[in-house]
């Protein structure tokens, strides 16, 4: 029977064969992975000593110029997998060690990734993703994933409409992370200080933006109490993919931008959270799409 794809907010109705696809994902209905091992960098509840399993995904709907992973996500590296063969790659992981089983940009393949994780792992599946997806979307991952890893990149709507093609960013992705709070509660941590449920959301700093980073900060300060969700301001923003055609985006965020989001975000009280170093701005935290971990 012929599918076509209403998964995610584009809802552009284009037809997917297991093989192909020509909406905004470009993508089929198989899986394609680029890469799946031991990552860490991201924040220390997540990788901890061990690293989180992390599985990259190829393609991705929401299409950001600046993207940090841009070959990755407008789909030009990456090898078919089936559902049973993520599974057998998330075992594998596991087996290494891995803390967790860290799903990246995963939306657009949710009838197989759901496939894959039919049966519970032994360890915490973390939904690590760009925060634009439906409340339907989040709903099917219920029971699936103890661990919700969004982005919030946008409160300004006509900057969602210039980077990233979608206006409607700040609305969905209100509505998409109320949802997973609503799923996983106050988030759950381990005496061993690694995250077992929960929200943590992740604001990327722009260069020249910082108005729509305090109206995330706002928002975030303004709709959870303490204890609530975790929030991750990130300072890695360094120029790629197509950011050279956008001329306020060809640079690195300043030492001033990124002290006045600090600051910001002590002054409306967000005590849960992590910052990075000015200086994890770089070329060498996005890791190589080789097939590691997909292959054999």
């Amino acid at each position: 029977m012929p599918f076509y794809c209403r998964l995610c907010p584009r809802s552009c109705g284009s037809l997917r064969t297991p093989e192909t696809g020509g909406g905004v994902c470009g993508q089929g209905l198989t899986a394609r992975v680029a890469r799946a091992a031991p990552h860490m960098w991201e924040e220390p509840p997540i990788s901890g000593e061990r690293g989180s399993g992390a599985v990259f995904f190829t393609g991705c709907a929401l299409k950001c110029v600046y993207c940090q992973n841009y070959a990755l996500s407008r789909g030009e590296m990456g090898a078919p997998v089936s559902p049973e063969k993520l599974r057998e790659i998330y075992l594998r992981l596991v087996g290494r060690g891995v803390h967790n089983i860290n799903l990246v940009t995963a939306g657009h393949f949710l009838p197989a990734v759901l496939e894959s994780l039919r049966e519970p792992l032994p360890v915490p599946v973390v939904w690590n993703s760009s925060g634009y997806e439906t409340v339907e979307q989040v709903r099917s991952l219920k029971g699936k994933v103890q661990v919700y890893l969004p982005d919030m990149k946008y409160m300004d709507a006509a900057l969602a409409r210039r980077y990233s093609a979608a206006p409607d960013y700040p609305e969905t992705a209100k509505r998409a992370v109320l949802e997973m709070f609503r799923q996983t509660g106050p988030y759950v941590m381990g005496e061993d200080g690694l995250l077992r449920s929960g929200v943590m959301i992740r604001h990327l700093v722009l260069p020249g933006a910082l108005e729509n980073t305090r109206r995330v900060i706002d928002w975030v300060a303004g709709t959870f109490d303490a204890g609530d969700v975790l929030f991750s301001l990130m300072s890695q923003y360094t120029p790629m993919g197509r950011a050279c055609d956008y001329p306020e985006l060809d640079r690195r965020l300043t030492e001033d931008e990124y002290r006045q989001a600090l600051g910001y975000m002590e002054e409306r009280g967000i005590v849960d959270g992590f910052y990075q170093e000015l200086d994890s701005a770089g070329e060498e935290y996005t890791p190589d799409f080789d097939l590691t971990g997909v292959e054999g």
